[in-house]
């Protein structure tokens, strides 16, 4: 990260420092080399590789790059990478057919890296992940087609998702375990 000087549109701030908007391209740019170099699998995986070239992310941080990078899941014999569109346009012989926009998408793309347990207290359901992903799972809830609760509320791993009556809970659940399912039938080897 280099330059110096004045802010002549190098993307560094008066005093010389690189800014958040310019880590944040340099982030990005760094994921899509690593995901056209090798391998990678879960955000877990990318976090360690960008943290070993320098960067101080997150879990967090990295599902939102994925999403804003537009980045897929491919599979592949030992089991699914991450692929940019371009890599999957520029691989496919013919024109692939891009299936209809789906609301609930990213939150099956984070509920792929995100293992999530459900708890229950009253009207209230308790959602369960690893370390610094429940706001990026309940904006993924409150983005997608569920839309039976009144709303979300993360901490740091546990989110809580309220409901104004038990019909709306029960739709609520049944639909997203339903998504959880239908991510595990996807993962599991035939």
């Amino acid at each position: 990260m280099n330059g110096g000087g004045t802010n002549g549109g190098n993307g560094r701030g008066p005093n010389g420092r690189t800014t958040s908007q310019e880590l944040k391209r340099l982030r990005q740019r760094a994921i899509r080399q690593l995901i056209a170099s090798r391998p990678i699998g879960s955000q877990r995986e990318l976090v360690d590789a960008l943290t070993a070239q320098g960067f101080d992310v997150t879990q967090a941080t990295v599902s939102r790059d994925i999403a804003e990078l537009g980045l897929l899941k491919a599979p592949r014999a030992d089991g699914p990478v991450y692929v940019s569109p371009e890599d999957v346009a520029s691989r496919a012989p013919t024109p692939l057919p891009v299936p209809p926009f789906s609301r609930d998408d990213r939150l099956r793309r984070i509920l792929t890296d995100v293992p999530v347990t459900i708890g229950r207290s009253g009207l209230i359901l308790v959602l369960t992940g690893t370390p610094g992903t429940a706001s990026v799972v309940a904006q993924a809830i409150d983005e997608s087609s569920l839309q039976e609760q009144e709303g979300t509320l993360a901490g740091d791993n546990t989110l809580l998702v309220l409901f104004a009556d038990e019909a709306r809970l029960e739709r609520w659940l049944g639909r997203f375990e339903a998504i959880q399912r239908s991510i595990a039938e996807v993962a599991a080897p035939v």
